[in-house]
């Protein structure tokens, strides 16, 4: 990657987490006032940050785990329990955000 290229994706990610908290209000506020509640836009951006992570996170595991395994064979078994563990907690990532984005 480029450093153009990591600044940008670094300046998103920041955008990306700022906008939650710039936008966020409480229910009752925006209710009192008339205007519109932010915090399922927010819940919803998070999740999309929180899946969007745990897919690139599962790719990367199981390119190495793939990998792992190509190179030596004998390791499979050990290589292969150690990827279904790691992969289910990357997957409960996703679970808890959805969970948050449910209760909001």
């Amino acid at each position: 990657m480029t450093k153009k290229a990591a600044w940008f994706v670094l300046a998103m990610v920041v955008l990306l987490m700022v906008a939650p908290v710039t936008f966020a209000q409480t229910p009752g506020a925006a209710l009192a006032g008339g205007g519109a509640s932010w915090v399922g836009v927010a819940a919803a951006i998070a999740l999309g940050i929180a899946a969007g992570a745990c897919g690139i996170g599962q790719g990367i595991a199981t390119a190495a785990a793939c990998e792992g395994i190509a190179r030596n064979p004998g390791a499979g078994g050990p290589i292969r329990i150690a990827f279904i563990i790691g992969v289910a907690l990357i997957e409960s990532l996703t679970l808890y955000a959805l969970v948050i984005v449910l209760i909001k």
